[in-house]
């Protein structure tokens, strides 16, 4: 790699970073991150910090997982590519495939379909909901319902779904027949009240009310995210999506469960759809299923969707989709490594057990900064969500974000910053004594905010 003066001189100027704005990137050039180890990253001055944003909610297994390294250097040795469409396919493939069956049985699901990440998937399940509808004779169903606050990725299809303008706003005109029901947000809400119950039954009525208005014959798929993440880390009530997902059975709707973040363990189940014991149609999946070392993903497909397609005979069912390297032996490879880690060190435990931990020191941190408007988690995906006044709510500004921020890692921890959101989402290895860092570098963060 280049020396450290040649990264420093040329940061964020020959590159447009994801997330970001152009201009702000170069004004302020980005935290260069050279190396991983653990639970830890260390920046381009050789500083470590505990890495409270698990990647990108993905390095579940943290930086130093030989298991998944070792079958990534193998299988390119091995066969470092080949295309999966039609005619041809690879041994890593296979056995990921038979794997992830197993592995999301419990979940109803049956068959595989391989991306390259998370927007892929999400863009596979959209089409596919739409295919299937066409090749049952109905295809008036081209409409998709989602949740405000949800992120379904960056693709024309998932920024059509997506909840948040920040992501559509600057694209629009988007997909037509989307339809956005409200948040489960307690903290904030049309409903006039912070009663999770009480929101879930309302959001579940608006659902009935779109599907009377709109018609039920026009509606392919709900899709929604079991915990919402890149939207707050929104918690609903245990009762919404299984309410929802009668409502989708009544009327012959679709479920999508978008499971980019929750699957794997990282709420304290071993997916977010089993959190609430509920089947859907579809999963969409990536991040952690490679540790976030390999790009790659899947769309896991249900037994009523599966046997559609298996049982037409005509061009309809031919699925028009798919990706250069869907199926990427390097990728099946590593995500067969990850499973076998993901199981073996049983993650979900540890999840569950640090996220309990973790949400109890961030409501003593509310209880003692009133900058804390509202805390939120499931396992380890938590948020504080910082406010100017705890009595109207009025979010807290940019430059008080930003400090919180600066603190923190001056502390020794990266944390992530949406909006007035903290966003924390460490790798599930963490210990006790990670999750004490993880809240003393807020303490400090905080305090320098205030200060």
């Amino acid at each position: 790699m280049a020396d450290s003066n040649f990264l420093t001189e040329h940061n964020a100027r020959h590159v447009w970073h994801p997330m970001a704005h152009p201009a702000e990137m170069r004004a302020n050039p980005p935290t260069i991150i050279t190396g991983g180890e653990g639970a830890e990253i260390i920046d381009i001055d050789g500083k470590r910090l505990l890495d409270g944003v698990g990647g990108l909610w993905n390095v579940n297994l943290g930086y130093s997982c030989d298991a998944v390294k070792h079958a990534i250097t193998t299988q390119l040795n091995e066969l470092p590519y080949y295309s999966a469409f039609r005619g041809t396919t690879n041994g890593p493939l296979i056995e990921l495939s038979v794997a992830l069956a197993e592995f999301f049985g419990p979940d109803g699901m049956v068959r595989s379909f391989f991306t390259s990440g998370g927007s892929d998937s999400v863009e596979t399940a959209l089409r596919l909901a739409r295919q299937f509808h066409k090749i049952n004779g109905q295809p008036e169903r081209t409409k998709f319902v989602s949740l405000k606050k949800g992120y379904h990725g960056t693709h024309f299809g998932g920024a059509s779904v997506n909840g948040n303008q920040n992501f559509r706003r600057a694209y629009e005109p988007l997909l037509p027949g989307t339809i956005h029901l409200a948040a489960p947000y307690a903290y904030r809400n049309p409903f006039n009240t912070d009663d999770p119950k009480l929101i879930a039954d309302a959001i579940i009525r608006q659902f009935a009310d779109e599907i009377a208005f709109n018609g039920a014959d026009t509606i392919a798929a709900l899709i929604m995210e079991p915990v919402l993440g890149a939207g707050g880390v929104i918690v609903p009530h245990e009762s919404l999506m299984p309410g929802l997902r009668t409502l989708c059975d009544k009327n012959g709707i679709l479920l999508i469960a978008d499971e980019v973040i929750t699957a794997f363990g990282r709420t304290g189940a071993w997916s977010g759809s089993r959190l609430w014991d509920v089947q859907p149609d579809m999963m969409c999946t990536a991040k952690a299923i490679t540790n976030g070392y390999f790009p790659f993903g899947a769309v896991m497909i249900g037994s009523r969707i599966a046997d559609a397609f298996e049982a037409d005979r005509t061009a309809m069912g031919s699925i028009g989709h798919g990706y250069t390297y869907s199926g990427h032996p390097v990728g099946a490879a590593a995500a067969l490594a990850c499973l076998t880690e993901t199981i073996k060190q049983d993650l979900p435990t540890n999840a569950a057990a640090r996220g309990v931990e973790l949400l109890d020191g961030l409501n003593d941190l509310q209880a003692r900064h009133p900058i804390i408007g509202d805390v939120r988690g499931k396992g380890l995906m938590c948020a504080l969500e910082l406010v100017a006044n705890r009595d109207d709510k009025t979010p807290a500004g940019k430059d008080v974000v930003g400090k919180v921020y600066k603190g923190a890692y001056d502390a020794g921890v990266m944390i992530r910053t949406s909006g007035n959101n903290i966003i924390l989402s460490p790798t599930l290895i963490i210990s006790k004594a990670d999750v004490a860092r993880i809240l003393d570098a807020l303490d400090a963060g905080l305090k320098s905010a205030q200060n």
